[in-house]
């Protein structure tokens, strides 16, 4: 894995802006392939068909993100592409948004229209929720139940996350460390139970907490 942390949208939102009778309606959603914009574009222009303008940005892609917009019949660079420098300024992964523009009558020009369709995205990103993908590595710690303190107090102390814990004739663990901690992890865990702890390393994947819960992402 390339990128070891990133930000992503979790979960999609809309946020609406009134200027000079103007309204801007920004719709935003995850999408994790030019194919999945594009869809989602779409449904919005079908959605909202009467209005004015449907404009559109989006990133997609984690190393070296595609990124894409459109004026949608407003002057060129006003619209699309304002909305791209927020979401590339925020350095969001993997993210649509469409600003919907129901005209009000009043011309606003070009820099009302850059300042406005800027102003929609914030809005609608406020109601987004957002997570930062860490590239880590699933340990499984098989251990006596004479480490477990040890261990746990290890691995609150670095903040690692732990998954699921089960108490059996041993006690196995699962825990999350993130790339740039593996190793050190692995070192004090073994010093710390004198070589006598189990130690398996998963392969690598990509996960995120959010709302309390453990993300986990292929």
């Amino acid at each position: 894995m390339s990128k070891s942390r990133y930000l992503a949208l979790y979960k999609g939102g809309e946020g609406t802006i009134i200027e000079k009778k103007s309204r801007f309606i920004a719709t935003i959603e995850p999408a994790e392939t030019v194919e999945e914009a594009e869809v989602f574009i779409e449904k919005m222009k079908k959605k909202y068909w009467d209005a004015r303008h449907n404009c559109h940005a989006f990133t997609v892609g984690v190393d070296m993100p595609l990124s894409r917009c459109s004026d949608d019949g407003e002057p060129s660079q006003t619209a699309g592409k304002p909305m791209l420098e927020v979401i590339l300024g925020r350095e969001i992964h993997n993210v649509v948004v469409v600003v919907t523009r129901y005209f009000g009558g009043t011309l606003l020009g070009t820099g009302g229209l850059v300042r406005a369709y800027t102003q929609a995205v914030q809005e609608g990103l406020k109601s987004c929720t957002l997570i930062e993908k860490c590239a880590g590595n699933p340990l499984l710690l098989t251990m006596d139940y004479t480490d477990l303190g040890k261990v746990q107090y290890l691995l609150a102390e670095m903040g690692i996350l732990i998954q699921n814990t089960d108490y059996s004739d041993h006690v196995i663990m699962e825990a999350l460390a993130s790339l740039d901690q593996a190793e050190l992890v692995k070192k004090k865990l073994i010093e710390a139970t004198a070589g006598r702890i189990v130690i398996e390393e998963k392969p690598s994947i990509y996960f995120a907490e959010a709302e309390g819960e453990i993300l986990i992402f292929d």
